[in-house]
């Protein structure tokens, strides 16, 4: 692999310069006044990245799957009960988490390619009149499909059940790079990471909490030692950590945010969306299309592009690595060769995206499939030449 391309997975993404510079810091006293000085704006920044009103954030050394683990532990118990919709790798992954953890998991197996149920969601609730269900699972977007799913929508259903069951939402692929709103969609529990939209290594588990996932925190049974959420609030008090925390990755996480908000979240947001048509474009133009059943699914971070029938997307993932020296995502799960990814978040440009597309022609090519070059690449061209560009995110 050619550290001089462009990665287009859907994670880690590509780490501008500015970043890898904040990371490459001296050894710090991560208790001393100056590590604190250097937390609490991060800590601001990921408030207002995830429109936050109230509650705390949690920033811990782990990836998104321990903040999934840190969700759970800290707000319930052995026995009790959560729902959630299957409908691809990484729902499919939570839940596992939470039955490994004596979690009564109400499934709602969805197909892949779909989106979380918002009517079985609230039937499912409304059925519920003893309120065994304490949290509701949410991945907000499922990497494995390229699917967005409607988390406001999920709280418009859980409203109209009258179910007081918590809102835990996985955003590790959408915060940083899709509008999130947790105050005005009521979640409780945001998790991301460090390695997606904020362009960092892997490395770091970004939580938001609401309020009432503070109180669960009083009553919860599960065991938790090193994600336990109270010794890291007592010790956040004092600007600091109640073990030793990744200092070089929590200064990269405050640059990370500056150069967001120097772009502007909302150019942020538009810049995904564009790049994400452009990959759209393209796919149509191949005779191909996502693996997300409709549009109002398709995520603006990742698109799976299901291949033609007798192809093999892995196959293409595998050539693109070994001869172009370009990663791109193979298919996880019940899509695994039915499908290759294309990740478009992060530090990304039109640009660059072109030249992913046009990676992906040549080995189609090389594989014998069915496709003209250039015709994808021309695709998303004309779109990116007609579509309003925000400022790049600086590199630097």
């Amino acid at each position: 692999m050619s550290f001089q391309n462009p990665v287009f997975i859907p994670g880690p993404t590509n780490i501008p310069d500015a970043i890898r510079k904040a990371c490459d810091i001296p050894t710090l006293d991560h208790r001393s006044p100056a590590f604190a000085r250097l937390f609490r704006p991060a800590v601001a920044g990921v408030r207002r990245v995830l429109n936050m009103d109230g509650g705390e954030v949690v920033i811990l050394p782990s990836t998104g799957t321990g903040g999934w683990e840190a969700a759970i532990t800290n707000t319930l118990s052995p026995g009790d009960c959560v729902l959630a919709a299957r409908f691809g790798m990484f729902s499919h992954r939570w839940i596992d988490l939470c039955q490994r953890h004596g979690l009564d998991v109400q499934i709602i197996e969805t197909p892949w390619g779909q989106g979380a149920p918002l009517q079985a969601i609230e039937a499912a609730l409304k059925a519920d009149t003893a309120g065994r269900i304490k949290a509701v699972l949410a991945t907000h977007n499922e990497t494995a499909t390229g699917v967005r799913s409607d988390i406001a929508g999920i709280r418009r259903a859980m409203d109209a059940a009258g179910h007081g069951a918590m809102l835990f939402v996985d955003g590790v692929s959408s915060i940083g790079s899709m509008p999130f709103e947790m105050a005005a969609w009521g979640v409780d529990i945001a998790v991301a990471g460090s390695q997606k939209g904020f362009m960092l290594p892997a490395g770091l588990a970004i939580l938001g909490l609401s309020d009432k996932a503070l109180a669960a925190m009083e009553t919860a049974r599960l065991p938790r030692t090193f994600f336990d959420f109270r010794d890291m609030l007592k010790s956040y008090a004092a600007g600091g950590y109640p073990y030793t925390p990744a200092v070089g990755l929590i200064a990269g996480l405050a640059r990370s945010i500056e150069l967001l908000e120097d772009e502007g979240l909302t150019n942020v947001y538009a810049r995904h969306a564009r790049l994400a048509e452009g990959v759209r474009r393209a796919v149509a133009a191949w005779g191909m299309r996502p693996c997300a059943a409709s549009p109002d699914l398709y995520s603006d971070t990742v698109t799976a592009v299901l291949v033609p029938q007798g192809c093999n997307g892995t196959d293409l993932v595998k050539l693109a690595a070994d001869k172009y020296g370009v990663a791109f995502g193979v298919g996880l799960g019940e899509v695994a060769g039915k499908v290759f990814r294309i990740g478009h978040l992060g530090m990304l440009t039109d640009v660059m995206v072109l030249s992913g597309l046009a990676t992906a022609e040549m080995c189609m090519a090389d594989l014998g499939w069915s496709v003209r070059l250039g015709s994808g690449v021309a695709a998303a061209q004309d779109f990116y030449r007609g579509s309003a560009h925000g400022v790049a995110l600086a590199a630097e």
